[in-house]
């Protein structure tokens, strides 16, 4: 059994609350805004009003997942882990749009294509399952934890909050979680099997984050440059969201993230693997996402075509600003890294 060392202490208030606050923001607009679907987009003070209820709901997850992370001294596996783990218990029990597959015909092409991928006797659609469990482990929760970490390199490893900063974020996502689901439970297909397995499936992934371990081996080869890293995760991205919403499209996607994650992982126990590499894997989702958001029409169809690229690229140059403050941090944190 691993000895887990006490954390250390809870750094300056102003810094880490700064960061527990950058995160708690960051979370649901990269979750739910960075895309541009939303029929607010048109309407700030309406996206605004609506981080009241997205923070909570996804913000203070992100908060959770990195600090049960770093207070246990586990790295990334931890966080994709619970990150799948929340992104099952959101999609399948607490909005539970896993089961929901009724059709609007008032929506774009998007949100109203032929579910072709149900997996026979789940009624789950695989490519569904995909683009929500998938889209909270990067969009939701992974990407922003690794962005404003970046954002505050001297306290990135350690605790931010103590325990009654704890309870509070627990509180936030449990009365977040529960009006969610007041509102969406009324029309939800779901069955009892379905929401006992989403159950079974998201505590599973709960004991595997606790299990696993990052590796302590590392190789001599070096580390590639993180302008590779940041291209190789970007096409990566863009690929994942691309992608026809067929059994051929799955397959590819399933075959990429594979494939990227080995990637990952072998680039990461390299010499001179460092945070401007998991900032720059992080980064390009965030610019892949913001970016395709020109290419997305949002629901209803009544967002006026100028205010809607305003608010994308405003959301873009907002990316960008943020990356660079970012990469200036770790560069007067790393001076020397590559």
């Amino acid at each position: 059994m691993p000895v887990i060392s006490a954390p250390a202490a809870l750094p300056r208030s102003r810094h880490r609350w700064v960061a527990v606050a950058g995160l708690l923001m960051l979370s649901p607009i990269s979750a739910e805004y960075l895309i541009g679907y939303s029929d607010s987009t048109n309407r700030p003070l309406e996206l605004l009003a609506g981080l009241l209820i997205l923070a909570p709901l996804y913000g203070t997850v992100a908060v959770l997942i990195r600090e049960i992370t770093r207070r246990t001294g586990r790295g990334w596996p931890t966080i994709l882990l619970l990150s799948a783990a929340f992104g099952v218990i959101q999609a399948g029990l607490i909005d539970q749009t896993l089961f929901h597959h009724e059709i609007n015909p008032d929506d774009p092409d998007w949100a109203t294509q032929a579910l072709v991928t149900l997996i026979p006797g789940l009624g789950v659609d695989a490519a569904s399952l995909l683009n929500y469990v998938g889209g909270h482990v990067i969009w939701s929760f992974a990407a922003p934890i690794a962005v404003i970490e970046s954002c505050a390199p001297r306290i990135a490893d350690r605790r931010w909050l103590g325990p009654v900063g704890v309870g509070v974020m627990v509180a936030l996502w449990a009365l977040g979680a529960a009006l969610i689901f007041s509102d969406t439970s009324a029309d939800s297909t779901a069955g009892p099997a379905q929401l006992i397995g989403a159950a079974v499936v998201a505590i599973a992934l709960i004991a595997a984050a606790f299990t696993v371990r990052p590796a302590r081996t590392q190789s001599q080869a070096k580390a590639p440059s993180w302008w590779l890293v940041g291209g190789v995760t970007g096409v990566a991205w863009c690929a994942s969201q691309l992608l026809p919403a067929t059994w051929v499209g799955v397959a590819v996607n399933v075959v990429a993230m594979v494939v990227l994650g080995w990637l990952l992982v072998r680039w990461s126990r390299r010499r001179g693997w460092g945070r401007r590499h998991v900032l720059a894997a992080a980064g390009s989702a965030l610019v892949v996402r913001a970016g395709l958001s020109f290419l997305v029409e949002p629901l209803g169809g009544n967002v006026e075509g100028m205010v809607k690229y305003a608010v994308n690229a405003a959301m873009l140059g907002g990316v960008a600003v943020l990356l660079l403050m970012a990469a200036h941090r770790l560069r007067r944190q790393e001076p020397s890294a590559c």
